[in-house]
């Protein structure tokens, strides 16, 4: 598939609504538990959102579409440990929640036309990127932490399933 704007928002704007179904209503050994050493929890994983919709997806746009010098600021994958210290799970959401509605807003305000998508900026591992390819990530980086959380749910269980991990890959992986 083609990248398309209005696509990608189907895919963005449903995620507080995934999250929050997945997430508001686990207990705490469910939320805080991980696939071992150096793995996120879900808990976890909603911080780093969180940390994204602040600090990343439009402050990158922003640099392409506007900015003057047009490199990209390393980007902490790690600072929800700190941010989401005495948090809840139910004050990230909401915080998730209002944060994208007003990037994806941000984004439609914005009147994308395939010269805009195609402009460029520094990424500082990549070097020059597109618009369209920061924004089609964004989606798919949406997925990928969707997947990882029920990832480490099902793992939870991993040694309760007996037989049948054999038909459960995601158990294996």
């Amino acid at each position: 598939m083609k990248f398309d704007l209005y696509r990608s928002i189907e895919i963005l704007a449903s995620t507080p609504a995934v999250l929050e179904a997945l997430l508001s209503n686990l207990s705490d050994e469910w939320l805080h538990s991980n696939e071992g050493p150096d793995t996120w929890s879900p808990y976890d994983i909603a911080g780093h959102l969180v940390h994204g919709e602040r600090s990343d997806w439009m402050e990158r746009t922003n640099i392409i579409l506007f900015g003057d010098d047009k490199r990209f600021s390393k980007f902490d994958r790690f600072a929800q440990f700190t941010e989401s210290k005495g948090k809840t799970i139910h004050v990230l959401l909401a915080e998730f929640r209002k944060l994208r509605e007003k990037n994806i807003e941000h984004v439609k305000s914005l009147l994308l036309t395939d010269d805009k998508l195609n402009m460029t900026g520094i990424h500082p591992a990549f070097g020059e990127v597109t618009l369209r390819q920061l924004l089609a990530t964004w989606t798919v980086h949406d997925m990928n932490h969707l997947a990882q959380i029920s990832r480490v749910l099902a793992k939870q269980y991993r040694e309760e399933t007996g037989p049948w991990i054999e038909y459960l890959p995601l158990l294996s992986k």
